[in-house]
């Protein structure tokens, strides 16, 4: 295991890097998942053979890494992923995002403007705090500090506490203009049972940048993970690849 340097009070972190031509691409990581999943080990084998620096981690509290999962913020996220970008990756990077990655994408992408040249957004979730829980949900959250919900992708629920929600609450993202001016592709099911492909219009709207296109995959899901939906995350990186080297 590679850690990001210690840093007084954080966890360590857990992460691989693939040096090569830049920009690096650096994969996020949705809710409670972690960088051994299918979509960043296929975009870490695609940089091996194409010799392009490839940068994936896990969260505090996620697979690898320090900390226990229940202490974390979506702020803390964002930092954790900060925080290994400004450790091990030089020069620009193009973010891909996945689910609450993309929450993430566009968080990295205001405080590092100048080192942000391209995203991609896989099933894109940022805000989720405000329309992804039913009031009843969210009053739960609040009250008892924490609810449990069924997991389709594992055996334990999905948690979700308060202090991670009242974090995404202040760090909603699409109040407004996006003040971001490179090249985005938003990668979409429409069978999405978690990310209402409609958000995806939306969210391509806020976007200061032109440079945005939306890919809605009509019989997708949230995953994204078939061998085709693989081809076209990587066409899509390509493609933002591409149109950052044609800008510099």
């Amino acid at each position: 295991m590679t850690d990001a340097p210690d840093v007084p009070e954080h966890p360590k972190l857990a992460y691989r890097h693939t040096p090569g031509r830049g920009p690096t691409v650096v994969f996020l990581c949705g809710y409670a998942s972690d960088m051994n999943g299918t979509k960043a080990l296929a975009l870490e084998q695609w940089a091996q053979r194409t010799g392009r620096a490839f940068l994936r981690f896990d969260y505090a509290g996620c697979g690898e890494s320090e900390g226990d999962f229940e202490d974390q913020t979506l702020a803390s996220w964002r930092d954790d992923a900060l925080r290994v970008i400004d450790m091990v990756v030089e020069g620009p990077v193009v973010l891909v995002g996945s689910s609450m990655g993309g929450w993430v994408m566009l968080l990295v992408g205001k405080e590092r403007p100048g080192l942000v040249v391209g995203m991609v957004g896989i099933a894109a979730a940022p805000d989720f705090t405000d329309w992804g829980y039913s009031d009843a949900e969210k009053a739960l959250i609040l009250r008892d500090g924490r609810i449990e919900q069924p997991n389709d992708y594992g055996d334990t629920p999905t948690v979700t506490t308060r202090d991670f929600w009242v974090s995404g609450e202040a760090n909603k993202m699409m109040t407004g203009p996006i003040a971001f001016d490179g090249p985005v592709r938003l990668l979409q099911g429409q069978r999405d049972s978690e990310v209402p492909w409609q958000r995806a219009l939306t969210l391509a709207g806020l976007f200061r940048s032109d440079a945005v296109q939306i890919v809605l995959v009509k019989d997708g899901d949230h995953r994204l993970s078939r061998d085709n939906d693989l081809a076209l995350i990587l066409r899509s990186v390509e493609d933002v690849l591409f149109l950052c080297s044609s800008s510099s």
